[in-house]
C-alpha cells in the first residue's frame, strides 16, 4: 500500500490572493488593501452621516425634542409670571429628595431670549428644587436638564405653561384666575376672553365659567388676600358674587383683614364668610325652584369676630363658639371653667 503524501499549508504572504497582505514577489504589484474609489465612496458615505446626523441634531435642538444641560444661573424663573402662588412645603422637600437620590427625571422647558440666557417655561418647582441643592452641593446640582423651545408668541409661552401644570399641578380656581389676568396685563392676550379661552381651551365649559367667576375675585382682591389659595370653590363663587352686588365690599373686607393675624389662613377664611354675611343683594335664600323666598323667614348667618391672634369668635343664632389655630385644650379648660363662674350658669 502507498504511503500517503502529506500535505502543508503555505505561509502567509506566499498566495497573492491573500487579502490584506501585499506579495513581496518581484514579478507581482504590491496589493492595495482597498481600491482607491472604494476608499473615496467610504469616505464620502462617512462625510454624509456625519451631515445627517448633525443636521437631525440641530432639527431636534430647535424643535424641542433634544435635553441640554444648562448652568442653573442663565435661566432666568422670573421670565412669564407664574401660575403657581405656593408651593407645598411638604411636596418640595419630597421632590428635593428625589432629586438627590435619582437625580433629575424630567426637563424644565425653556426658551432662548434675545439678550442672552433662557426664560423658564415649565418645571419651576424643578429649577428651586436643584437650586436649594446646589446651595450645599454646586458641583452636583449646578446645572438643570432642559428642553429647549420655540414658542412662536408670548402667549404659545403661557399657554405651554399652563399646560403643564394643568397636567402635574393642583392649582386652585384663584391662580388659574390670576395667570389669566397677568397674561393680558403682560400684553400676550388682548382681553381676558381670549387668555381665557387660550389657556384653558381644552377645560371643559363648566372649568371655563368658574374660573372667569374667579377673575372678579382677582379684579377686586389681588393684593388684599393674603391665602387666596385657600378659597374653596363654593366660597370663591360667592364671593365672586357678592363684589358684582355690593361696591363697598372689598373696602370693608380689607379693614377687616387688617385686624386679622396675616399668617393665619383660617381667620382669614373666617373674615370672608363673616363680611359675607352682610353683603348687599346675598340675603334672599332660594327655593328648590331657584325662584326667591318671600314667606319664609330668612335663615341667620354665622357671624365671625377676631378676638385676638389665631382665634375667632363665632355667633349664631343660639349658639357661640371660638376657633382658631391656637385653641390649645388649656384654654377651653379655662373658658369652661370661666363659664361656670357666671351668673348665668348657675
Amino acid at each position: 500500500m502507498a504511503k500517503r503524501k502529506r500535505l502543508s499549508l503555505p505561509l502567509p504572504g506566499t498566495l497573492s490572493g491573500d487579502p490584506g497582505v501585499a506579495d513581496t514577489g518581484p514579478d507581482r504589484p504590491a496589493l492595495q488593501s482597498r481600491a482607491p474609489i472604494a476608499q473615496v465612496a467610504g469616505d464620502a458615505a462617512a462625510v454624509a452621516a456625519f451631515h445627517d446626523v448633525a443636521g437631525e441634531l440641530t432639527r431636534a435642538r430647535e424643535d424641542g425634542r433634544l435635553v441640554v444641560s444648562l448652568p442653573l444661573d442663565v435661566v432666568r424663573a422670573d421670565h412669564l409670571t407664574r401660575d403657581r402662588l405656593t408651593s407645598d412645603a411638604e411636596d418640595m422637600e419630597a421632590l428635593r429628595t428625589s432629586i438627590a437620590t435619582r437625580g433629575q427625571q424630567t426637563p424644565i422647558e425653556v426658551l432662548a431670549l434675545p439678550g442672552g440666557g433662557y426664560g423658564l417655561i415649565s418645571g419651576w418647582r424643578r429649577l428651586q428644587a436643584l437650586r436649594e441643592l446646589a446651595r450645599d452641593d454646586p458641583e452636583r446640582f449646578g446645572t438643570v436638564l432642559a428642553l429647549l423651545r420655540r414658542p412662536d408668541t408670548v402667549a404659545e409661552a403661557y399657554r405651554a405653561m399652563v399646560e403643564e401644570n394643568e397636567i402635574r399641578a393642583d392649582l386652585s380656581f384663584y391662580e388659574r384666575a390670576r395667570i389669566v389676568q397677568r397674561a393680558v396685563d403682560d400684553g400676550a392676550f388682548s382681553d381676558t376672553k381670549q387668555a381665557l379661552n387660550t389657556l384653558f381651551g381644552s377645560a371643559s365649559y363648566a372649568k371655563r365659567s368658574k374660573i372667569k367667576s374667579f377673575l372678579r375675585v382677582v379684579e377686586g382682591l389681588d393684593g388684599v388676600l393674603r391665602h387666596p389659595t385657600r378659597l374653596a370653590e363654593h366660597l370663591g363663587l360667592k364671593l365672586a358674587r357678592a363684589l358684582d352686588q355690593d361696591a363697598s365690599l372689598p373696602d370693608r373686607l380689607a379693614r377687616a383683614l387688617d385686624t386679622v393675624d396675616p399668617t393665619d389662613a383660617e381667620a382669614e377664611l373666617a373674615a370672608i364668610k363673616a363680611n359675607l354675611s352682610h353683603a348687599k343683594g346675598l340675603g334672599k335664600e332660594r327655593s328648590e325652584s331657584g325662584r326667591a323666598e318671600t314667606g319664609s323667614k330668612p335663615v341667620p348667618a354665622a357671624r365671625y369676630q377676631p378676638i385676638g391672634p389665631g382665634l375667632m369668635l363665632e355667633m349664631d343664632e343660639g349658639r357661640i363658639g371660638v376657633t382658631g389655630k391656637r385653641l390649645s385644650p388649656d384654654l377651653v379648660k379655662r373658658l369652661e371653667q370661666w363659664l361656670r363662674a357666671q351668673p348665668e350658669a348657675r
